[in-house]
């Protein structure tokens, strides 16, 4: 999968790269600021039975 997606990118190794992490940054920005908030109430870690 991940050989794919280097395949898929244009430019060079470094161009890649940067890419990748851009992609990577985008990715982690969209989960912290607006899928953990909303999920948040749905599954409150205070709700969990450990035992």
């Amino acid at each position: 999968m991940y050989a794919a997606l280097w395949r898929l990118l244009p430019g060079p190794w470094w161009v890649r790269l940067i890419i990748l992490l851009a992609l990577l940054t985008a990715v982690l920005y969209a989960l912290f600021f607006y899928v953990f908030p909303w999920v948040s109430p749905i599954v409150s870690p205070a709700e969990v039975d450990l035992e």
